[in-house]
């Protein structure tokens, strides 16, 4: 397939021109070929950049016919002005004293109102370009959604009036156990929105969560298990820190940006997180969609961390909530009665080589499926 033949298949699928067989080989052929899928991104955002290039232009003489009405009317303004003055000579006594101090107070008025609009159109700006420069790190689940598609137009073909296609707005992200009685951690842009939440990790275990509790600023979130099957996580064996980690220090983390649990390693490369935020972390660690909400450790075992997003002007530059603010979160929910969260105490990974402290950890690492 040559440059251009692939560039008009993007363009025909964006656009909703393909038919159901079609959208789905598409999609099938996306998932195969990394190139596609490259070049698929880059035409969205050009298409994107173009649109939003349009609504500029027009907005910008959307203004230059406001100000030539304004220009108009002020002219009309004038001449019934001096009109008066003319007819009347008292207002030409109170027009000689005063005509400065009006110009002055309308050259005011519209300098303020321009610098209103001026400056909600910056803002809007500068909101858009923040967003493009950090991203959250959920997954779409891509293979659920496909299979959720060929569902509904299997339904649809079956019906006399075929209904809209639903779209099961899946995601998946990482989170971690937070106590043995079914408290767990994962971000909370993994969660929000969401109809229902399972987690599941490699040894097999499937249970069902509900949130308990959100902290929106620091993007947190604590659920806890309310699958009847379960008992317990089993004794933790990393403690959750409630100080500063040091700056340089070796940190890891596991999470899931596929289906299979991905380590990472690397060092804490700021003591504070996004545009100088200093309840994260900046750490030099690789990440993909599918980290949001996993565990940051240092190199002793301890936790120090819940991973959040990445900078995407910034190679290597991501980002982790602090432990701290879940050591908050602990104290909060403990003048709940019914709800008892009480930290493990005592770290059994200190000391023992890396490979031995994953292998104990792996089993309190769980993938975080979101269904809408």
């Amino acid at each position: 397939m040559t440059e251009t033949e692939a560039y008009a298949l993007i363009e025909r699928y964006l656009a909703g021109d393909m038919t159901d067989q079609e959208a789905t080989d598409f999609e099938a052929q996306l998932l195969q070929d990394p190139i596609l899928a490259h070049r698929s991104r880059q035409f969205e955002e050009l298409t994107g950049n173009l649109q939003q290039f349009g609504r500029r232009q027009n907005l910008k003489q959307k203004m230059a016919a406001i100000h030539a009405e304004m220009e108009a009317e002020n002219a009309a303004v004038m001449t019934t002005v001096q009109d008066t003055l003319q007819q009347d000579p008292k207002w030409k006594v109170f027009w000689k004293a005063h005509a400065t101090t009006m110009a002055v107070a309308a050259s005011v008025a519209i300098l303020t109102v321009f610098s209103t609009l001026l400056s909600i159109q910056l803002w809007n700006s500068l909101g858009k370009q923040q967003a493009i420069r950090y991203t959250e790190l959920r997954r779409e689940v891509e293979n659920i959604k496909k299979n959720q598609r060929a569902i509904n137009r299997a339904f649809n073909r079956n019906q006399k009036t075929p209904k809209a296609e639903i779209n099961p707005g899946a995601f998946s992200g990482t989170g971690f156990a937070l106590t043995e009685n079914g408290y767990f951690v994962t971000s909370y842009h993994v969660i929000k929105g969401a109809d229902s939440v399972y987690i599941e990790n490699k040894n097999g275990s499937r249970f069902k969560v509900t949130e308990v509790y959100k902290d929106l600023d620091h993007d947190l979130a604590i659920l806890k298990v309310t699958d009847p099957n379960f008992t317990s996580f089993g004794s933790l064996p990393y403690t959750v820190s409630g100080s500063d980690a040091d700056l340089g220090e070796k940190v890891y983390t596991l999470g899931f940006p596929r289906e299979d649990m991905v380590f990472g390693e690397g060092s804490l490369s700021s003591q504070s997180g996004f545009e100088g935020d200093s309840a994260a972390y900046q750490i030099s660690i690789p990440l993909n969609p599918g980290n949001s909400g996993g565990p940051l450790f240092d190199d002793k075992g301890n936790l120090i961390g819940v991973i959040s997003g990445k900078q995407l002007d910034a190679q290597g530059a991501a980002f982790a909530t602090k432990s701290a603010y879940l050591m908050g979160i602990a104290e909060q929910l403990k003048s709940d009665s019914a709800t008892r969260v009480s930290f493990n105490r005592q770290n059994t990974l200190s000391g023992k080589a890396r490979k031995q402290q994953l292998k104990k950890l792996k089993d309190f690492i769980y993938l975080v499926k979101v269904y809408n």
